[in-house]
């Protein structure tokens, strides 16, 4: 069981970056990981191609996985989309991310929104220390939200989501440990400010709290329980309009898990074990403030993590979307570029990106060739 789980937490962490593979010194490495990884994942094509930024991007049928404020914005009062990620193909076949979601304008200031993320991992052969096999599993984890926003004025909006969380990594007694699914509950707290002119042109802002809620637990011991990715984000774009058919957006998102450091280990058993035992028993609340000072200024900076990305669309109707994310080495690594493309006719849009490969041999980023597959529908077709 200990080496399946091992198996497990490799592919779950690999999907991050956490495990270095190149030839630099790892010993400033210090990752801030938690549980269900998933909620990280950008779920939508046009993010996806656009460096993983969404949180001040227009509005679109994906804007609850970003910053739900944006919604009472969008120009088409109802929405759906959904999207299809094949994950880490470079590694395996049969783990893949899917994600629906969509809203609907109640009138001109409010907006409800529901959307669910699949994440299934693939079959994971289960086997003791002397190989012998103990059966196979599919892990499995998903989320479930409902979400509110509102207009406080014709510039700005905010919004409010609840999360319920599912995760199955186990299932059964195993060592004398009994392994059941974890679950969590959470909230999105989102700003949204609209500058931007009537012809589209100008500045937007947002920021966006997600994922505020419990930790999680996949044993009956009270005391073995992990923190979810909890998160602050922050962005601003820009969109220049060329013409009446062709305008540009260029875009910014800052974002920094809301989750303490792990403590670094000091060589002794007692002081090693007590450390550990702080850092995973202190409180929820207590966690997201300790998040901000528990590291000099240097590595504080460190853990946030930056995407950038432009957008060029042509009538509405054609989109050609490229970006960069960046994490820092030392905390987890991520570093590549996006591209992708988009298409809509009348009530129908596909969306469509890719992550370009980085690396060679062992430094091969795990991410390369990352696709995403996206559907949208605008069900009032030409919108307000």
């Amino acid at each position: 069981m200990k080496r399946s789980m091992l198996k497990l937490s490799a592919l779950v962490l690999v999907s991050f970056g956490a495990i270095s593979v190149n030839a630099q010194s790892s010993s400033d490495i210090n990752v801030v990981t938690t549980a269900v990884p998933f909620l990280r994942i950008s779920p939508d094509a046009r993010a996806g191609a656009m460096g993983e930024v969404g949180i001040a991007t227009s509005a679109d049928a994906n804007s609850a996985f970003y910053n739900l404020a944006k919604t009472p914005f969008a120009k088409q009062k109802t929405a759906l989309a959904v999207t299809y990620t094949p994950w880490l193909r470079d590694i395996t076949k049969d783990v893949f991310l899917a994600a629906l979601t969509g809203y609907k304008q109640l009138d001109d200031e409010q907006a409800i929104s529901v959307s669910a993320r699949y994440f299934n991992l693939g079959n994971i052969d289960f086997v003791d220390f002397a190989g012998n096999p103990l059966g196979s599993y599919r892990p499995r984890e998903f989320s479930v939200d409902l979400g509110y926003s509102r207009k406080l004025s014709n510039k700005m909006g905010v919004g409010v989501a609840l999360r319920y969380i599912n995760s199955s990594l186990a299932n059964g007694a195993f060592g004398g440990v009994n392994y059941k699914a974890g679950t969590a509950v959470a909230a999105d707290l989102s700003y949204f400010y609209n500058g931007q002119t009537a012809e589209g042109s100008g500045w937007n802002f947002g920021a966006a709290l997600s994922n505020l809620g419990s930790k999680i637990s996949y044993t009956d011991n009270a005391q073995a329980r992990d923190y979810i990715p909890a998160n602050l984000g922050i962005g601003a774009s820009y969109t220049t309009v060329f013409d009446e058919n062709s305008k540009l957006t260029f875009a910014l998102d800052l974002n920094k898990l809301l989750v303490p450091t792990p403590p670094t280990t000091t060589g002794n058993t007692a002081t090693d074990s007590t450390n550990l035992f702080e850092y995973r028993n202190q409180s929820v609340f207590s966690s997201w403030f300790k998040s901000f000072g528990d590291s000099d200024f240097g590595n504080e900076l460190k853990e946030f993590q930056a995407g950038v990305g432009l957008e060029y669309a042509y009538n509405d109707q054609f989109f050609v979307r490229g970006g960069y994310h960046y994490e820092d080495r030392t905390k987890g690594n991520r570093k590549y570029f996006t591209a992708g493309v988009g298409f809509k006719y009348n009530v129908f849009g596909l969306n469509f990106s890719y992550l370009v490969p980085s690396g060679n041999g062992v430094t091969r980023n795990p991410l390369s060739n990352t696709i995403r597959f996206g559907l949208t529908f605008d069900f009032d077709g030409a919108g307000k």
